[in-house]
């Protein structure tokens, strides 16, 4: 059997094994705090994170634990950390269904696998906030996430403000499977066509630096002229950085990225230093993330989508912005 036949045989049977357990109960949200007397409620959460490799996931987690702790009556549980495997976020999703947790959030590895555990808590009466990346499934409770398409086409316009005679581009792709890097390489496609500027490269790098560094020295060894590296996020783009430096020809290059992150190794510092031509924010929703699950716990509606927006960062505006979005002296 290949691997992928036995990781799929292997969520059907995580994901059968949720229902059988959840079928025959009904989800009774929230616990009393401080024993049976107190009359006081504890809205337990759980988080399942695709993976806290990325220094966007882990600030994401990090800012989440903040923002959940300015409602006294949340319970953030122990994030968990699929190591962008799906069939361990399967098997996380499902530990958190069995505890009844009141609110689940999930920033799925990948859409398809994770589609069938979504429904399965949905089932089980507990819901679900989908944070960043999406499922093939309406049964959830509040979607938080940026316009992936168009942010990958603002990063095209940018290229084509970058190279304005055209030139030839290499794409460093997110894991092919999740929706931001589908969105992501459409939209940037679209805003490029017909401005004489060819894609030369394009390879999966999982949204990883240490992926992109050594995909970007492959590139490089290989002579062909590189005018502008698109990484579809900052992580991907900085490794690029990294490999042009080493091989001399960072000077030439033009890179753009997407996160901006407010953090010293992110992508708004590395535009205000010049290492970068441009990033554009895209949001953790952790803040929305924490408001959302308040306003659930307490039974009032909230937005089935809730669309996060961007800012383009340059070197004009960079200190601004980092300053608006540092969490330093809050989160650790």
């Amino acid at each position: 059997m290949s691997l992928s036949r036995r990781t799929s045989v292997a969520i059907a049977g995580a994901v059968a094994t949720v229902a059988a357990l959840t079928s025959c109960s009904a989800h009774a949200p929230g616990t009393t705090a401080g024993g049976s007397g107190s009359g006081k409620k504890t809205f337990v959460v759980g988080y399942s994170q695709s993976n806290n490799a990325e220094p966007y996931r882990a600030q994401l987690n990090a800012q989440l634990e903040y923002f959940v702790t300015k409602y006294p009556d949340l319970k953030l549980l122990p994030i968990t950390d699929a190591h962008q495997d799906s069939a361990t976020q399967v098997s996380q999703v499902q530990n958190f269904i069995q505890q009844k947790v009141d609110v689940l959030i999930l920033s799925p590895n990948e859409p398809a696998p994770l589609t069938a555990a979504v429904q399965q808590a949905c089932t089980a009466h507990i819901p679900v906030i989908v944070l960043d990346r999406t499922v093939n499934t309406d049964c959830y409770t509040s979607f938080i996430g940026g316009d992936n398409y168009k942010i990958g086409k603002l990063a095209g316009e940018a290229a084509m403000q970058a190279l304005p005679q055209g030139g030839n581009v290499a794409e460093l792709q997110g894991t092919l499977s999740d929706q931001p890097q589908i969105d992501r390489d459409k939209g940037f496609r679209d805003a490029i066509a017909g401005h004489h500027i060819t894609i030369v490269y394009h390879q999966e790098a999982k949204w990883l630096k240490a992926n992109a560094t050594a995909i970007t020295q492959r590139w490089l060894a290989q002579g062909k002229k590189i005018d502008l590296v698109y990484g579809e996020n900052d992580d991907m783009a900085l490794g690029a950085v990294l490999a042009a430096r080493g091989a001399g020809k960072a000077d030439g290059i033009r890179f753009v990225g997407i996160d901006g992150l407010a953090i010293p190794t992110g992508g708004i510092r590395a535009v205000q230093l010049g290492q970068m031509y441009t990033t554009f924010i895209y949001p953790t929703g952790a803040q929305q993330a924490a408001d959302t699950a308040e306003a659930i716990a307490h039974g009032k509606s909230v937005s089935k989508h809730q669309t996060l927006q961007t800012t383009r960062i340059t070197k004009d505006n960079a200190a601004a912005v980092y300053k608006q979005y540092d969490m330093s002296g809050r989160i650790g």
